[in-house]
């Protein structure tokens, strides 16, 4: 009779062990998500932040550019490149920073899918539905 005690505490050793892995990996996990969040976010935010910069020195150039126009000689070439320059590295930026915001956030929808599938796995009664007789 002293066995079946015994048998009890080592299944329940079993199931304590696996219950701490399996949340282990889930932890890990949502650390691991959390992390690409933060990358995603401060991507987002250097774009726009250098689409509002080169936005601001393409607009300097360009004041430069009107003011020098009745001015001679090749100053008008070279501030109309930069000009160019800065408002295309804007564009560029502009749309980064559009498709990194459009893209959404996809933050634990790796862990939301795992308990899911831990959920299913638990209780099988509940993805089968009502019971039919055949």
């Amino acid at each position: 009779m002293s066995e079946a005690p015994e048998g009890l505490l080592a299944s329940l050793r079993g199931f304590a062990t696996t219950a701490v892995s399996l949340l282990r990996t889930r932890l890990e996990l949502l650390k691991l998500e959390a992390r690409e969040e933060f990358v995603r976010l401060s991507s987002l935010y250097l774009w726009g932040f250098a689409a509002v910069l080169c936005a601001v020195v393409a607009v300097i150039f360009f004041a430069i550019f009107f003011t020098v126009l009745l001015w001679d000689s090749h100053r008008l070439l070279v501030l109309g490149i930069f000009s160019v320059l800065f408002f295309t590295v804007a564009g560029v930026a502009i749309f980064m920073t559009l498709r990194l915001s459009r893209q959404g956030s996809r933050m634990f929808a790796a862990s939301l899918a795992e308990l899911r599938r831990d959920e299913a796995a638990l209780n099988p009664a509940k993805d089968q539905g009502p019971d039919v007789p055949s």
